[in-house]
């Protein structure tokens, strides 16, 4: 099983595909992530766990 395919390969055995949406998908989670870790480690510093 391959883990990523190219946009012009002719294969179903694969988990992402390379092209826009996918990598567009990735920068939005890893901006969310980013977002959401920030947010834990700012309410944690107001409560005064940190």
């Amino acid at each position: 099983m391959k883990f990523v395919k190219d946009e012009d390969e002719k294969r179903d055995d694969y988990i992402f595909q390379k092209d826009k949406i996918t990598k567009k998908t990735a920068k939005f989670v890893i901006i969310a992530l980013i977002i959401l870790i920030i947010a834990v480690i700012a309410s944690g510093v107001h409560f005064g766990y940190f």
